[in-house]
């Protein structure tokens, strides 16, 4: 088990370092079948703020900090409020929610309109609790944030550097609350050191290969398998 988790880990990594998004949505639902949800939500966040320390540098001259600091203030109010729910309630219901959440997104993400409407910074405050809370409960915070810069009509560029930078912060909250919490156990630990060495390789292939991916389709494929994910969790 340990080689298809370090490739898991590896595939996430590598298709986030392409796309700027998806770590989570990947390894996420996955290895919640593997280790279960206590071991997986504190590995996938303190794997996710690895790779997304590493993809904020890469990124940093397209930062946009105003927008960063409007969403980031409201997840740090909602991400108490997903730990606390990932381990206070029952783990089947979790995991349900997990797949409702990744199904949902991923139907919206296939099917949405190719040209959306620019909405107010103002909905800045509930996609970033809703962002907060997700990530903090499933690691996801990607949905709101994905959602809301599409309807800001954010350049391709701008939009991977601000996911990058809110995910690497809300990374570093939810690691935060689950050291707070006790949840960095030894299994998890010893988990994250043994698929550390698949992340790393990954990052780097993912930013040499950057340029020569095609991005739309690879989002495409993502999505596809983001629903394929997000269905196989709501099945007994």
């Amino acid at each position: 088990m340990t080689a298809l988790i370090v490739a898991i880990v590896f595939l996430a990594a590598f298709q986030q370092s392409l796309s700027g998004f998806g770590f989570a949505l990947v390894a996420m639902p996955i290895l919640v079948q593997l280790v279960g949800i206590q071991v997986a939500a504190p590995l996938v966040a303190v794997l996710a703020l690895t790779l997304n320390i590493i993809n904020s540098i890469r990124w940093r001259r397209e930062m946009d900090f105003s927008e960063i600091k409007r969403l980031g203030v409201w997840m740090a109010l909602g991400a108490p409020v997903g730990i606390w729910g990932a381990f206070a309630l029952n783990e089947t219901l979790v995991k349900a929610g997990l797949g409702v959440l990744l199904a949902a997104y991923a139907l919206f993400a296939l099917f949405k309109p190719d040209k959306l409407p620019t909405i107010s910074r103002r909905w800045a405050y509930p996609a970033g609790f809703l962002a907060g809370m997700l990530g903090g409960a499933y690691n996801t915070s990607g949905p709101p944030l994905i959602l809301y810069g599409s309807l800001r009509n954010w350049p391709h560029k701008r939009f991977r550097a601000v996911l990058q930078s809110l995910f690497g912060f809300a990374a570093s909250i939810v690691v935060a609350g689950h050291i707070i919490a006790g949840h960095y156990t030894q299994p998890v630990v010893t988990w994250y050191l043994l698929t550390l060495p698949g992340l790393l390789p990954a990052a780097l292939l993912g930013s040499l290969l950057d340029r020569h991916i095609n991005q739309k389709l690879l989002a495409k494929w993502i999505t596809i398998a983001t629903l394929v994910l997000g269905v196989s969790l709501l099945m007994p």
